[in-house]
């Protein structure tokens, strides 16, 4: 069967990934993966981002260990990247079809943690993740750049997360430590409905609230609902994964490096380690690939109070779509996986081994910023209730936005995507499904952009802009935004003054902008700029010096969806990469939907 028989080589192009794009961290759909017959068993393998590179590795070695030697029938390991949390709603929604598609439906699942099994199981059943057993581990973090980590007194003194909570805290934020030319305490976080290392940390921050290091209750979580909210007010953006904020660390074309971009990061221990080698987003390594390390390297903060591990269970799944030989083949490989073989490998990955006879300090030292006596104490995974609580509490107190959706409406736009829509019907979906992650208290604007229209804007008449829906705080309107979108279905359509549009949209936005908010313009376009009198150069200019001349307190960041093959990728990515933000690329316009949500997340 087609699923069955797959060439290992599609982790390269998985279902959903984190790829690099015009040297820019991007959130990619593809189109479906070329399957090759190689005759044997297909174990797939849905993993997290990090893990993929150290799957195709373990899939090799498996092929010449005893487990493999055992097997009736040769198999071949198929790592494909899914997010740990998407992997779990897709699990939890259906073990009877695989949402991603049957081609790429896993045998195997390694989430970065058991939480997500946990999750599963509480939702779907234990059935389906029964045996989820770790095979390796890594800590999650706080990276800094070396040069900040040391004005807190690393390494000889620790750091706790209360100490970075009062650096958030704090008005004058370095200022307290006598470095105010560094400004406001900036954290980088994920989003914890989609993230281990995002739902871990707010673990970690109602444990140190608590003053706790084991048996967190819900009770508890309540009582740190305002230490949290300090914290989160530190945060720049989320998002799906850390490799994308460390990617445009890695860029320095972010106000030339230091805190006027990000102080510290909340991460995984192998993500610090593969940034510090030279792979921020730490995406599949491909044959002939040199890695150039940082500038400056990040070290690894291990808070005072304690750390949660990301565990990285390995389980065979029991669905639908798992054949009885693909269990076989799937029961063989995670075996191998406690295996010292197996085991020898994780350091030279970033990850930590399970094997007490592995020595990892000699891959994971100070050299990579990392300790692996650290962290001294380990905060026990709570009672899945918690985690519910913890993620419902953060939907109240994460930090609000403000919006600027920015929609292409030029005659590109009419093309179609199949099933009878065009690009805009897309669009229009992928805008309106994504309205319930907006919260009452968050400010939401939408503009349409195409030559031949004008509207009124802060008393200026500007052409190639139309209104949508101005720029408000959203409180019950959510309806009247949704139908508001809608309304696009029937715009005219004519040219794609691109660069204009994002030079009124971030001029307005930068008057507009909180300290107290994440400011964002959402871009979507599926073509060439062809109207402008805007430059690209003069634009990213703008931007690049507004980061660099203190503005920093409420940045404008720029997250922009590449859509379609015609867009200009490279022109998004640059601008997006000069705010701080990302680009996405929605190479299928089917998925349009999917990428919005992902765009979404951040906020």
């Amino acid at each position: 069967m087609a699923n069955r028989r797959l060439h290992h080589r599609i982790a390269a192009v998985a279902a959903v990934g984190a790829l690099t794009i015009a040297g820019c961290s991007a959130e990619v759909i593809t189109d479906d993966p070329v399957i090759v017959d190689d005759g044997c068993t297909s174990v797939i393998v849905a993993t997290s981002s990090e893990k993929v590179n150290l799957m195709e590795e373990l899939g090799e070695v498996f092929k010449e260990s005893p487990e493999h030697e055992a097997l009736a029938q040769c198999a071949t390991v198929v790592p494909v990247n899914v997010a740990s949390g998407k992997a779990a709603k897709y699990l939890s929604e259906s073990t009877k079809e695989w949402a991603l598609g049957g081609e790429v439906a896993p045998s195997v699942w390694s989430p970065a943690s058991t939480v997500w099994t946990d999750r599963v199981a509480s939702i779907a059943g234990e059935q389906v993740v029964a045996g989820a057993k770790s095979f390796t581990k890594t800590p999650i973090v706080f990276g800094m750049p070396e040069s900040m980590a040391k004005a807190l007194g690393y390494p000889g003194t620790d750091i706790s997360i209360a100490q970075i909570h009062d650096l958030v805290a704090d008005p004058g934020g370095w200022g307290a430590v006598g470095k105010s030319i560094w400004g406001s305490f900036k954290i980088a976080k994920t989003n914890p409905n989609t993230s281990t290392t995002g739902l871990s940390t707010l673990l970690m921050q109602a444990y140190a609230a608590a003053g706790k290091t084991d048996d967190l209750t819900t009770g508890d979580v309540a009582g740190a609902e305002e230490f949290s909210r300090v914290f989160e007010s530190g945060a720049i953006h989320y998002g799906d994964t850390t490799g994308k904020v460390l990617q445009n660390l890695a860029d320095g074309q972010t106000g030339g490096g230091g805190s006027s971009y990000v102080s510290a990061i909340a991460l995984e221990e192998t993500s610090l380690y593969n940034y510090n080698l030279g792979n921020p987003d730490s995406h599949t390594v491909q044959p002939g690939e040199v890695l150039t390390p940082p500038a400056e390297k990040l070290v690894a903060i291990y808070p005072s109070e304690g750390s949660m591990w990301s565990d990285n269970p390995a389980v065979v799944l029991n669905a639908a779509w798992v054949e009885p030989e693909q269990k076989t083949a799937a029961d063989a490989f995670v075996a191998f996986l406690h295996t010292q073989a197996a085991q020898s490998l994780l350091p030279e990955y970033g990850f930590r081994p399970l094997d007490s006879g592995v020595d990892a300090s000699k891959t994971l030292n100070d050299s990579v910023g990392i300790d692996v006596s650290q962290p001294k104490t380990t905060l026990p995974q709570p009672a899945p209730e918690v985690v519910s609580a913890v993620i419902e509490q953060w939907t109240q107190i994460r930090k609000p936005s403000a919006i600027l959706q920015l929609i292409d409406i030029s005659g590109s736009m009419d093309e179609g995507i199949g099933g009878g829509q065009t690009r805009l019907d897309g669009a229009i979906a992928g805008s309106t499904t994504t309205l319930g992650d907006v919260r009452p208290t968050d400010e939401i604007g939408v503009w349409a952009f195409t030559t031949g229209i004008s509207d009124e804007i802060d008393g200026n008449l500007v052409d190639g802009i139309a209104v949508v829906r101005p720029f408000s705080e959203l409180a019950g309107d959510k309806e009247a935004l949704r139908s508001d979108i809608e309304d696009l279905a029937y715009a005219r359509r004519a040219g794609t003054p691109l660069y204009d549009a994002l030079n009124t949209a971030y001029d307005y936005m930068k008057g507009h902008a909180e300290s107290g908010r994440i400011n964002a313009i959402v871009v979507l376009s599926d073509g060439e700029d062809t109207d402008s009198r805007t430059q690209l150069d003069s634009l990213i200019q703008k931007i690049n010096a507004d980061q660099k001349e203190g503005g920093n307190d409420k940045p404008v960041r720029i997250f922009a969806i590449a859509y379609s093959d015609s867009a200009d990728v490279d022109a998004l990515s640059n601008l997006a990469r000069a705010s701080g933000g990302q680009v996405f690329d929605a190479t299928d316009p089917t998925q349009i939907a999917e990428t919005f949500q992902s765009v979404m997340n951040n906020f």
